[in-house]
């Protein structure tokens, strides 16, 4: 039996029981509004758009770090586990009539719930932001290089930070100032497309390296081991730690899930439900499709970003700079989306009350395209943008907030089927936080040491 919604004002939509003010219900969609609305097949398209980013070029490091066993039962859990968060959101939707994870957060525990997802969210897409622009650094002279036969290596267009620095600027800053920055939704919606490409192009490409692996030079490495070229079923090292927190970044897509939810066509939380499952999966498929064969082409040498590991063995292939270019398109036009719900988090938290004002718009773009660019020129390795923000911020949003928000503001018996699942959701999500940053930080400061 539905709840009767009633409405304390149009800024706090919270039912009865929670808000304890009353109002009248919400008005139903009219036709026309219904007529305008996203129809299932492109909600299942932005689905994937939300989730599909760049941790498809850590996964298959991540199975180099577990094994194929371990790393395809683990992305199948992560998967599954992400569907079943996203179900909790939905039924809090239902239960609250709120229609953003922030004011979901609200509802459960007030301001502090609402700035506790704001902050993850903004350290999540900083930490996205970040790695998009990790490829641009490591990338782009690369792409540029393939393009150039006689160039030493020491040309300043061909240096990956003056090269970040100039696209920031010239292309990246002025697009995430515009107030407004639809027409960019639609171009990146290609993301999907180069994705899907990237997984086919990694599996033609399988059969065209040999193993033993060609070194830069295009000679075989040297004291090659057979060994190498046999596929690790497990794998368990210090580095396992990064695979959750890696799959938890990529499979993220709950903060833009209730958005989609308002704009699906005859909305019901059983037709949403079947919309993020069909997404999450072909996403898992994409996914999973990649890692294998990324991984059985290079083996424990993949790098942590799987088109580094092309560009060392194939660095003037034309497939491979096809994705390369694809991949910088869709990264280009990415990290502006990005900056806008960071922005978004950064006036909650501190302008909240405060009308707009291009000042606070300007300094806070700036502040944060200055903080993205310091931790993509600085952080030595994409893994480590994955793996702490995997396993703080992703996990926060995928596995903590919806069992605990769901614990807090459902009527249920705590003993009851649903709050035991959010309990253990909860449980689960702090467990793997615990326990992968504290591997994650001290392998990097081992790694830093050694060097």
């Amino acid at each position: 039996m539905d709840v009767p919604y009633l409405w304390k004002d149009p800024e706090l939509k919270c039912p009865l029981w929670i808000c304890g003010q009353t109002s009248l219900p919400l008005p139903p969609a009219t036709q026309h509004q219904e007529s305008s609305r996203a129809s299932f097949a492109s909600s299942v398209f932005n689905i994937m758009h939300a989730i599909m980013g760049s941790g498809i070029l850590g996964l298959a490091y991540a199975m180099a770090s577990t094994g194929i066993i371990v790393f395809s039962l683990l992305l199948l859990f992560v998967a599954f586990l992400a569907a079943y968060s996203v179900h909790l959101l939905l039924e809090l939707c239902g239960q609250t009539e709120r229609t953003s994870y922030e004011d979901i957060g609200f509802c459960a525990f007030k301001t502090t719930g609402k700035v506790m997802v704001a902050g993850a969210i903004l350290i999540q897409n900083i930490g996205a932001m970040s790695s998009y622009l990790f490829i641009i650094k490591s990338e782009l002279p690369t792409a540029i290089a393939g393009f150039l036969h006689n160039h030493n290596g020491t040309e300043w267009y061909l240096n990956g930070q003056i090269l970040l620095l100039i696209t920031v600027v010239c292309v990246v800053l002025p697009l995430a100032l515009l107030p407004k920055i639809e027409f960019l939704g639609y171009t990146s919606g290609l993301s999907i497309v180069f994705m899907v490409y990237f997984a086919i192009v990694v599996i033609v490409k399988k059969w065209f390296i040999p193993c033993p692996l060609f070194n830069g030079t295009m000679n075989y490495v040297q004291n090659f081991n057979s060994d190498e070229c046999k596929p690790k079923l497990l794998q368990i090292s210090t580095k396992s730690a990064y695979a959750i927190p890696i799959m938890a970044f990529s499979f993220l897509c709950h903060t833009s899930v209730l958005p989609i939810y308002c704009e699906l066509r005859r909305p019901s939380k059983s037709r949403m439900q079947k919309a993020v499952n069909i997404g999450i999966t072909l996403s898992f498929s994409v996914y999973m499709l990649s890692a294998l064969f990324g991984y059985l082409t290079f083996y424990g040498k993949v790098d942590s970003q799987l088109l580094h590991s092309y560009s060392q063995y194939l660095p003037r292939d034309t497939l491979i700079m096809s994705v390369r270019i694809c991949i910088l398109f869709s990264v280009l036009l990415t990290v502006p989306l990005i900056n806008f719900p960071a922005r978004k988090a950064i006036m909650l938290l501190f302008f909240s009350n405060r009308p707009f004002k291009w000042s606070h718009h300007i300094a806070v773009t700036l502040a944060i395209q200055t903080l993205i660019v310091l931790l993509a020129m600085y952080v030595p390795n994409i893994q480590n943008i994955f793996g702490v923000v995997g396993s703080t911020t992703s996990t926060a949003l995928l596995f903590i907030y919806p069992g605990l928000f769901y614990l807090q503001i459902s009527r249920e018996p705590l003993k009851s089927l649903k709050k035991l699942q959010a309990l253990g959701l909860l449980i689960l999500g702090f467990l793997i936080g615990a326990i992968s940053l504290p591997v994650i930080i001290i392998t990097w400061l081992h790694n830093e040491n050694v060097a």
